[in-house]
């Protein structure tokens, strides 16, 4: 790929500050364009819709998941063209983007595997108390559901405020997504990354300990790991992800204001 084509980090990392994000018009696309669409799609992260067959999933540890241990598989699985989505909006120019975001520790995955195989997971950037999904996979039954989920319940115990799914879509909106106005998501968008959660109704401004993506491995790092190795979690119960979505929260994680596929799906098979 040539220099003209990579994407200045700096410059996108702003882009996502203020509430816009890169698309390409197709995979083979040389360039990109910028979105900011006028109605937002969120997760509240106390808001996650855990149906007793997500959970029963969950709980029969019949996938493993893990966090950044397979980025690169995951955003390729992301921007491979399937019978249903013969093409996609992740271009080289985005993909070699969030690669070096991950080397800088600022992109992350989360993995769903069967037997090994990874079928399924979803990825994104982490700033401040932000998570801005990108695109989430599927190609085994509750493959990216129980990803999401997993994202959810890392969120939860890292102190995240707000995770941004860019566009609604059908398969959004059954696990709990809604869709907020720009001015909104501008509001929430600041919270997360100021450290506060914004205003939640009379309980005013809320501040939370520093949020940390891999606060939910355990058991912690011995203080001896090498470095690098704080980026790299072993497979997370499917028992801990159920208990943390459904435990309610005491920090203030709702992204929803007190008045009120982008994590780009492929439809589960």
């Amino acid at each position: 790929m040539s220099e003209a084509q990579q994407l200045d980090l700096d410059t996108l990392l702003r882009a996502y500050a203020i509430g816009w994000f890169p698309m390409a018009d197709s995979r083979d696309a040389d360039g990109v364009h910028w979105v900011q669409p006028k109605e937002r799609a969120i997760m509240p992260l106390d808001g996650f819709h855990l149906a007793k067959s997500l959970r029963k999933t969950l709980v029969s540890e019949r996938y493993m998941t893990t966090a950044d241990r397979a980025f690169d598989a995951v955003l390729d699985l992301c921007a491979e063209s399937a019978d249903d989505r013969p093409d996609t909006w992740i271009n080289p120019g985005i993909a070699d983007a969030m690669r070096r975001l991950h080397r800088l520790g600022l992109a992350h995955s989360i993995e769903t595997w069967e037997e090994g195989r990874l079928v399924g997971g979803l990825y994104g950037l982490a700033l401040g108390r932000a998570f801005f999904g990108e695109s989430m996979v599927s190609r085994a039954t509750d493959a990216s559901k129980v990803a999401l989920a997993h994202l959810v319940a890392r969120m939860k115990v890292g102190h995240f405020t707000l995770l941004d799914c860019q566009f609604q879509t059908p398969h959004l909106a059954s696990l709990g997504a809604v869709e907020v106005s720009a001015a909104d998501y501008s509001v929430l968008l600041d919270g997360a990354l100021s450290g506060t959660t914004g205003s939640l109704g009379s309980a005013g401004v809320v501040s939370l300990p520093p949020p940390d993506f891999f606060a939910f491995d355990v058991p912690p790092l011995p203080a001896e790991a090498p470095p690098g190795a704080a980026s790299v979690s072993g497979p997370t119960s499917g028992w801990r992800i159920t208990q943390a979505l459904v435990q309610t929260s005491q920090t203030g994680c709702s992204t929803v204001l007190s008045d009120g596929d982008s994590l780009n799906s492929q439809p589960e098979k």
